[in-house]
């Protein structure tokens, strides 16, 4: 596709759309930057700034249209020590030796280990965000005047209801601006936006971070920064398999990795955070109908226009109507299909899930509930494929030669059962016969206990051969296999 196409899809297709969802991603990014913000212990500003940043940068470096990047609770609640022990400068720098960290992952194409992360740690990781995300608003539902309730109840009527009428509107944006306007009107008390923070009131500049160059800060930063980093490209690349299902179509999760690293570097030189893609604003701007670079460009601009020209409005839009929208963002983005699921799909499956959620919803930290959900796949799949693995022995008539086949997928998680199989000291058999025509050799695991298995019979004094090994597995056995090496037929291996 030429330039030209690109500019016309991504920056001018239905851009009367693509503005209003992103509106609407503004206006639920304040809250959620703020609180963020709060969780990492900084001013409402240096969130605020970030997200805008972000966002801004991400639409025209980033590699997955529609999605929203912004500061996020993953990155926030990493840096909270940071900045109480060294000070606000040392997260700006911190943020810029992220943003080159991941640019450095871009490069070393560490997106492809997306490829080990199994459906069902995406289900798992999905339906624990969804909870996180309802989770975050009880705050907002806790002790509140009893119209705060019917407020929620009434944004959440017209989020399903409106689009019976048009689809020519975002629902959410149409909720929140009527919500808005009768508390505003009636002069109804509710929790506003400006009660979780000063909005600021100037434009972000360029500011470089007032931290001694030193090995010393970079010994300081460098933990913080790679940390960030990994759980900012983690939970950008789940999100972006999610949006690429949502919309059914597929992104440059390479280009969007380095823009990523992009965002945060620049980021780190506006007295910002750094941040990652956000699943609730993602799944705003998708359900809006914001399908391009255009509306993730706008959710930036549109924010810092809020903030800094309309900082006084924004300040009396109520949360229960943001709570409305969140709640909504919450039941779109649970797969509640999996409840089926558990009873169809294999347990183990069902078990990577589940512990997937449990872990993320426990410990708040989608990074630790995805690595608990990767390993245990990985367990479960090893022990699936050692079950694959089949050994039978024949012998001949006259006892003196031993067959074995050896049928299945020989790795380090198989190897014990292929060995344990062998029968060693039977003085009556003279040769032994192993077949691998029906086996793979995957690993250097592999080619050891067949070397175990072959030194061990002929220190016994039995002639041993090894046939039906396809080229793969040739492959392997003649670079790393000892049993047929020169050196052994000199005794060194002791036969």
């Amino acid at each position: 596709m030429s330039f030209a196409s690109n500019i016309r899809r991504d920056w001018l297709e239905n851009p009367g759309r693509e503005f209003l969802s992103g509106l609407m991603v503004a206006l639920a990014l304040i809250p959620e930057a703020i609180g963020f913000s709060i969780v990492a212990g900084v001013d409402p500003g240096v969130g605020l700034y970030a997200s805008f940043s972000i966002a801004c940068i991400i639409a025209i470096f980033g590699g997955r249209p529609g999605m929203i990047s912004a500061a996020t609770a993953a990155v926030a609640v990493l840096v909270g020590p940071l900045v109480r022990e060294h000070g606000v400068e040392y997260l700006f720098a911190a943020t810029i030796l992220m943003g080159v960290f991941q640019v450095i992952a871009g490069l070393l194409r560490l997106n492809l280990l997306m490829r080990f992360v199994s459906r069902s740690v995406i289900t798992g990781f999905v339906n624990a965000l969804a909870i996180l995300i309802f989770m975050a608003q009880l705050p907002q539902l806790i002790g509140v005047p009893w119209v705060s309730y019917v407020l929620v109840a009434v944004t959440l009527a017209i989020i399903y209801g409106f689009p019976r009428i048009t689809t020519a509107l975002p629902a959410p944006l149409v909720a929140v601006v009527l919500v808005a306007a009768y508390t505003m009107l009636t002069g109804t008390h509710v929790n506003t936006v400006g009660d979780m923070g000063d909005l600021p009131s100037t434009l972000p500049a360029f500011h470089l971070p007032d931290v001694p160059l030193t090995w010393e800060t970079l010994g300081i930063i460098a933990p913080y920064s790679l940390g960030m980093a990994a759980v900012g490209l983690l939970e950008t690349m789940l999100t972006a398999a999610i949006v690429d299902d949502m919309t059914e179509t597929r992104s440059d999760k390479r280009r969007e990795c380095m823009g990523q690293g992009v965002a945060n570097f620049v980021t780190g030189f506006l007295s910002a955070m750094g941040g990652c893609a956000m699943i609730g604003q993602s799944v705003i701007n998708i359900s809006s109908g914001g399908r391009r670079r255009l509306s993730t460009f706008v959710a930036g601009t549109m924010l810092l226009v809020l903030m800094v020209a309309l900082g006084p409005w924004v300040a009396r839009v109520p949360m229960p109507a943001l709570v409305g929208v969140m709640i909504f963002v919450s039941i779109s983005t649970f797969r509640w299909q999996s409840f089926s699921e558990l009873r169809h799909f294999p347990l183990p499956s069902s078990a990577v899930m589940l512990a997937t959620v449990v872990t993320v919803v426990w410990t708040h930290n989608l990074s630790i509930g995805v690595l608990v959900g990767v390993l245990l796949s990985g367990i479960f799949f090893a022990g699936k494929v050692r079950r694959l693995v089949n050994m039978a022995t024949t012998l001949s008539p006259d006892g003196r030669t031993r067959t074995y086949v050896i049928a299945g997928q020989i790795f380090f998680a198989s190897v014990d059962r292929i060995v344990e199989e062998v029968v060693f000291r039977e003085k009556k058999v003279a040769r032994v016969v192993i077949d691998l025509s029906d086996a793979h050799f995957w690993d250097i695991s592999a080619t050891g206990a067949l070397d175990k298995m072959v030194l061990r019979l002929r220190a016994e004094g039995k002639e041993v051969e090894v046939i039906g090994r396809n080229q793969a597995t040739a492959t392997l056995i003649d670079k790393y296999g000892e049993h047929d090496k020169p050196f052994e037929s000199l005794g060194v291996l002791g036969h």
